[in-house]
């Protein structure tokens, strides 16, 4: 196996650092640098991606690339990588490419009003980013199709892990318990993203997967139990209604639903971390809770 993570960020960073662990050749892009260091560390091997070219170093590793995981988020303007490579198709940048991984999220499926949904439900995107995000997934299908490739589509809950979880707001006082009446999310680590896309590669599995936790809860309720495995404080409940929030903060509030699993583990995959209280105790456990992404 070589892969090509676009977008080795917190989960790209992840997924490549398992593979690579596995045997695989990794390379990896990010728009900076500086992150060098970090992927070098991961074993991945680093290229720099604007977003607007492909560099001739970089084509030529995409010459020898038999697995992609694209994790860059698309624009208004689609898909990065599907607009570079352009009419003549992902084949002819990537002639050796055999399977295709697209991160996707779960806000493809917009607002359920807490009812429970999985791969077959219908879309009904709220945001324009999850808008974007349909948009992605249909270009990445006819890309697949048009090459016949196995497409992994992989549905992502909200990401945490080392050096993003609620200990490091709680630490920083940043961490609030803001309540919204029957209000839940879906949650996945970091290092289940990674299992997870592992599992698929190794036999070039394509299709749709929800890649979340068992346990859709309300937010405070995350916030509660980890201040108290950190026996401190958890601050007050706070009304959503009168709290301050970023218009994106506040639009993750406008979904409301309960996201299955079921597929994937149907397949045989088997989360490590499958509810936050378990995966929150491990995290304080170890010494990697508060390592920086």
């Amino acid at each position: 196996m070589r892969l090509m993570i676009f977008g080795a960020g917190y989960s790209g960073k992840a997924i490549g650092q398992l593979l690579a662990d596995q045997g695989a050749s990794v390379a990896g892009t990010t728009r900076s640098a500086e992150k060098r260091k970090a992927l070098e560390e991961a074993g991945i091997r680093h290229f720099v991606f604007d977003g607007t070219s492909l560099s001739p170093e970089l084509t030529a590793e995409l010459s020898e690339t038999t697995h992609l995981v694209q994790s860059i988020a698309p624009g208004s303007e689609g898909d990065p990588l599907i607009r570079l490579c352009g009419q003549a198709g992902i084949k002819a940048v990537m002639p050796k490419l055999e399977w295709i991984a697209y991160l996707s999220t779960v806000g493809v499926y917009g607002d359920h009003h807490g009812a429970w949904v999985n791969e077959e439900t219908e879309l009904k995107p709220v945001s324009v980013r999850s808008v974007e995000r349909v948009e992605a997934e249909q270009a990445w299908q006819v890309v697949a199709a048009r090459d016949n490739l196995p497409l992994a589509i992989l549905r992502l809950s909200g990401i945490y892990g080392p050096g993003r979880n609620t200990f490091m707001n709680l630490t920083n006082g940043t961490a609030r318990r803001l309540v919204k009446k029957d209000q839940v999310f879906n949650r996945i680590r970091v290092e289940d993203i990674a299992a997870a896309t592992a599992f698929l590669a190794a036999p070039k599995t394509g299709g749709i997967f929800n890649v979340t936790d068992d346990m859709p809860s309300p937010p405070q309720d995350v916030v509660t139990e980890a201040a108290r495995l950190m026996d401190m404080e958890a601050p007050p409940e706070q009304a959503f209604e009168t709290a301050e929030l970023t218009p994106m903060a506040r639009s993750f509030y406008g979904e409301n639903k309960r996201v299955s699993n079921a597929k994937i583990k149907h397949l045989g995959f088997n989360f490590q971390y499958p509810n936050y209280m378990m995966s929150l105790a491990d995290l304080l456990a170890s010494s990697t809770w508060n390592r920086r992404a």
